[in-house]
Parts: structure tokens; sequence; C-alpha cells
């Protein structure tokens, strides 16, 4: 028994000693990969920054840094303290009603003008004209939101292989794809010969644009729904539409809402890019006033952008958060710092 038991412990740890032996052959073979990518990686991050002329490039950083005094005009408060001249920047938002559509200093001195004033604008042209010209930004996002998203939502649907089966449904998803392949600012010159270069272009590019992005979306979270209720749902002998209606989009419904809240973040963000093309807008005051070589008017536009989108998100997120209790609440410091990246990638979808 003695020689059975000795003979079982060395099984035993050698056993043991293989498991360690693979384990450091693994973790040798993850260190090597992980290596071999990073070099891979750099490769071709040399490639790309050669083929975009990054490297050969004559950088004047002189005068970029000399430029930049024209978009931040300097003062001294109190006769010591040299800083931006945001005075400037606050005279030129309210001549050009860039973010509200009223003389805002009758706030202190007539209230009540300044109400009937609002009123009669409301009455005349809707409430988005309140706002300025951010009112327009604003208004072709929320409004190419809104037209894209019924044909999203159909899309969407139908691209799901627990609606459409195989390959059927390929034909909604290779849509999609198609509608993504082109981004926001090309839908634009496609219907310029429809509406001409207005809002009215830009918000038929948003809205075909939130078909693509939105639907994709909507198909990937009717993926991942559960099948309880689905069979469920069967079991009452409902018939297809039923299932589909009750026992799959109902399971959704959240997770949609604030899938398209996220995509008219995203839209408002597009409506500022195709501004710049003249679509009208604050983008279109950016272009126009760099164009004149009016950098500090146009530096005071840019404020009126980030203040715009930086208040989108606010109110965005708050909803999402409230109805998807997975989505993490960002802090103000976090939507702030992280506007460039966020309004970089927009311009990509």
């Amino acid at each position: 028994m003695s020689e059975e038991t000795a003979g079982g412990a060395d099984d035993g740890s050698g056993r043991l000693a293989d498991q360690l032996d693979r384990i450091r052959a693994a973790r040798k073979r993850r260190a090597v990969g992980g290596v071999a990518l990073l070099a891979v990686l750099g490769v071709l991050f040399y490639q790309s920054m050669s083929a975009a002329g990054t490297l050969s490039t004559q950088y004047t950083t002189g005068f970029f840094l000399e430029s930049l005094r024209d978009f931040f005009p300097l003062t001294t408060y109190f006769g010591l303290f040299p800083f931006i001249d945001f005075s400037q920047y606050l005279d030129y938002i309210g001549q050009q009603n860039l973010l509200f559509a009223s003389d805002i200093s009758l706030l202190w001195s007539d209230p009540a003008q300044l109400v009937s004033e609002v009123g009669a604008l409301i009455a005349d042209e809707g409430i988005f004209a309140v706002f300025g010209v951010a009112g327009i930004t604003l208004a072709m996002g929320f409004a190419g939101t809104i037209i894209g998203f019924p044909m999203a939502l159909l899309f969407g649907v139908l691209g799901s292989e627990r609606v459409t089966p195989f390959p059927f449904n390929f034909v909604f998803r290779g849509t999609m794809s198609a509608i993504r392949a082109i981004p926001a600012l090309v839908w634009i010159l496609i219907y310029i010969p429809l509406a001409g270069l207005t809002p009215v272009s830009a918000v038929l590019a948003i809205g075909t644009d939130t078909i693509g992005n939105l639907g994709r979306l909507f198909t990937d979270e009717l993926e991942e729904i559960e099948e309880g209720p689905i069979e469920a749902m069967k079991t009452t002998g409902a018939n297809r539409t039923q299932t589909v209606t009750f026992g799959m989009l109902s399971q959704v419904t959240t997770p949609y809402i604030a899938w398209t809240l996220y995509i008219f973040e995203i839209n408002v963000r597009i409506a500022v890019s195709l501004g710049v093309y003249g679509a009208g807008g604050l983008g279109q005051v950016v272009e126009t006033q760099v164009g004149l070589f009016q950098f500090t008017n146009a530096m005071a536009t840019l404020l009126c952008i980030f203040l715009l989108i930086i208040s989108v998100e606010l109110l965005s997120q708050r909803v999402r958060a409230r109805l998807r209790a997975d989505t993490e609440t960002m802090s103000l410091k976090e939507l702030i710092l992280g506007f460039p990246r966020r309004f970089a990638e927009s311009l990509t979808k």
C-alpha cells in the first residue's frame, strides 16, 4: 500500500509539474504573440505616417503658434492679469444671435418684453428659432434623427436572423452596410440637386445616415435577447407578428430608446460638419468667418458649438442613464475633456 501511495503521489506531482510547464509555455506564447503584435502595429503605424506625409512634411510650428493668437484675443484684467478677452466673444455671439434669438439683456431690464418676443418668435417660426443660429443646427440633427428612425427600426428588425431567416436577412444588413459606407458628408452632395445646399439637404443626409447607423445598433441589440419570452409567446399560440412584437421588441424597447438618443447626439455633431459645407447653422458661420479671416468671431462660434453639443449630451445622457441601469453617467469634466474625441468620431460615422 505504501508503494501504491508513493506512486500516486509521484503521478500527482508529475501532473502538477506538467500543468505548470503548460502554463509557462502558454505565457511565453502570449508574450511572444504580444511582442509580435506590437511589432506589426509599429510597422503599420510607421507606414501609415509615411503614406500620409507626416514624416516628410516641413512643419511651421512658429507660424502655427502665432496664428493661434488670432483665435484668442488677450486683454488685461484689473490692469494686472493678462487673459483671454471673452467680452469680444460675447459681443459677437449676442450681435449674431448665435445662441439666443433675442436680446438676452432684456432678462434683467425688461423680462416681460423678453417673454413677449420669445412667444411671438415661437408662434411664427417654432421653438427651435428661439436658439438663434444654434437652433438651426439642433433642428437639423433632431429632424434627421426622426426621419431616419422608422426605416432604421424596419431595417434593424428585419436584419436580425431571429426575425428574417438566413440568408434573406442579409438583404437588409447589406443595405444598412451600404448606407454606412457613405458618410453624411457625401450624402449631402447627393441630395444637393434635390433641395440645394440648404438645411433641407442636411436633414435628408442625416436621416439617411441614421438608417445605417441606428439600424445596425437595433439589429445587434435584437440578437442578444432572451429566448424565454419568445417561447412563452409561441406556447400561447401567438402568430409570427405577435411573437416579434410582444416577445422580441418588448425586450428591447428601453435599449432602442437609449440608442436613438445616442445617435441624436452624433447627428447634432454631424449637423455642424454639414454646416461647414454651407448647409446652414453654426458650422456655416465658422466657415464664413474663417474665410473672412475673422478668427476671433470663428472662435466665438466654436464656443457656441461646444456649449450646444455639451448641453445635448448632458440631456441625452441623463435620460439614457435613467432608462438603462448599466449606463455609466459621465461627469461634467468627462463630458468636456472627451468632447474633441467624440466630435472627431462622429465625423467618421
